[in-house]
């Protein structure tokens, strides 16, 4: 009896691994079949804020919430699923949204789309407006726009597009698109395309625009070429990358934010200063075609003149003179400490370089803490010198960040990250401690710390 069991058990286990083996073999098959059905190239979509001023979805306009079917969510970019889960989210609060901060709370509603969407949205701000006594069941409605009378608008700012009664967002959106034209809303066709103006506002703002009624023919032809123009005209010259500015780099042809990544690179990576030719070529915005344009023209200081870069002149005559005689530390200002001082100190010439280069960049030095984090200097070197000298910060400059030149706010080391970003919210709010509540949502605490050191 024994043996006949472990037959019939034997033949049940080969029996099992046989179909198991089957029911593998036909998933296989099934899935490679579906994989044949699947296009190669799927476009792939990205919705970027970089963009979002210039480009948005073609139903991007004033809407309810309350009203959309699923078609219409779809059309504003939601995912068949994103859909179903915004209607039984819906459901759930009872059938309709009360207000933006509800419809935000969706978690099938990214934080970038809410951005992207929360200004065209016909409902209150918060829950609790919506239940206040003040609010009607009637459908919501946004304030009417206020026009004082007949205007040009390519002459307005943001803060009058915001008078106006857009959002901030909204206004920004509407100067990207008018730069996107080349400067000039050009005409009223040109200005109803843009999709921040829903049709509604459009009726109320056409009567006042003084604007040509159509676009000119050859509009388009001569923004491409002037385009064209701009970049072919670029006149070359010799140039040191380690003295170049923002504006200089703009001059060679790169845009603001690459010229921005640019000097970024150099503080950062390569810390202060671009050593050959190839350097450049290996920062990720200037591409190959670029750099090889650029190559002939490129002229790196030597070491020898590299150690007095950012040196005035009235600094180099004093070298040889003041090496010979003995320097009393304790009574030599950090602000006012020469390049032979702090060579007879111990520091090597590209140390001292770099601190009298990074002080005039500062405009002086507020805190010794900052001395000690300066590029190329020796730690314990450096730590000595700032137990030795003194530190009188009386005659550096500060300014509250509403007055603050704009020149000095792009060229200072510690602003010019922040400057567009100043400047834009200072017309709007030419007040320290709101621009500062606007730069925090963006800035890190030690950013905000340096930044303070300068300001009155």
């Amino acid at each position: 009896m024994k043996p006949l069991a472990y037959t019939i058990r034997k033949r049940q286990i080969v029996g099992l691994t046989v179909f198991a083996v089957i029911l593998l073999g036909l998933r296989a098959a099934f899935y490679f079949w579906g994989s044949q059905q699947q296009p190669d190239n799927i476009p792939v979509q990205f919705f970027s804020l970089e963009n979002a001023g210039s480009a948005a979805p073609p139903l991007l306009s004033d809407f309810d919430p309350n009203t959309l079917d699923e078609k219409q969510w779809e059309n504003l970019g939601f995912s068949d699923k994103q859909t179903a889960t915004i209607l039984k989210y819906k459901k759930i609060l009872g059938g309709s949204f009360l207000s933006k901060e509800q419809f935000r709370k969706c978690y099938a509603v990214s934080p970038e789309k809410y951005e992207q969407l929360k200004d065209f949205i016909l409902l209150p701000e918060t829950t609790r407006e919506a239940k206040s006594s003040s609010y009607s069941a009637k459908p919501y409605r946004k304030k009417e726009l206020v026009i004082r009378g007949k205007f040009n608008p390519d002459q307005y700012t943001a803060r009058d597009w915001m008078s106006t009664g857009f959002s901030e967002n909204q206004a920004n959106a509407i100067l990207k698109y008018k730069h996107y034209l080349g400067g000039s809303f050009v005409s009223k066709e040109k200005f109803r395309e843009c999709f921040i103006i829903s049709a509604e506002h459009y009726q109320q703002l056409a009567p006042y625009l003084i604007l040509p009624e159509k676009t000119p023919e050859n509009f388009s032809r001569k923004y491409i070429s002037a385009s064209k123009n701009e970049k072919t005209n670029i006149q070359y010259r010799k140039f040191d990358p380690n003295n170049l500015d923002t504006e200089g780099w703009k001059a060679l042809g790169f845009s603001e934010k690459q010229a921005a990544v640019i000097l970024n690179y150099k503080d950062k990576k390569l810390k202060g200063n671009f050593r050959t030719p190839e350097d450049l070529k290996n920062c990720f915005v200037v591409s190959e075609k670029k750099f090889e344009e650029l190559r002939p023209y490129i002229s790196i200081q030597s070491p020898q003149q590299d150690i007095n870069l950012n040196i005035t002149t009235s600094e180099k005559p004093a070298v040889a003179k003041t090496e010979m005689i003995p320097v009393d530390y304790t009574k030599t200002d950090l602000n006012k400490i020469t390049f032979a001082q702090l060579r007879a100190f111990g520091f090597d010439e590209k140390a001292a370089a770099s601190y009298l280069g990074f002080r005039k960049k500062l405009g002086g030095f507020v805190s010794k803490k900052q001395i000690l984090e300066t590029y190329n200097l020796d730690k314990n070197l450096a730590e000595k010198l700032v137990q030795t000298c003194p530190l009188d910060a009386s005659g550096v400059q500060k300014y509250r960040l509403a007055e603050a030149p704009e020149e000095w706010l792009k060229n200072h080391p510690y602003f010019k990250y922040s400057a567009d970003k100043i400047i834009f919210y200072r017309v709007t709010y030419p007040d320290d401690e709101k621009i500062w509540k606007f730069l925090k949502k963006s800035l890190k605490p030690e950013y905000e710390a340096r930044m303070r050191l300068y300001v009155k």
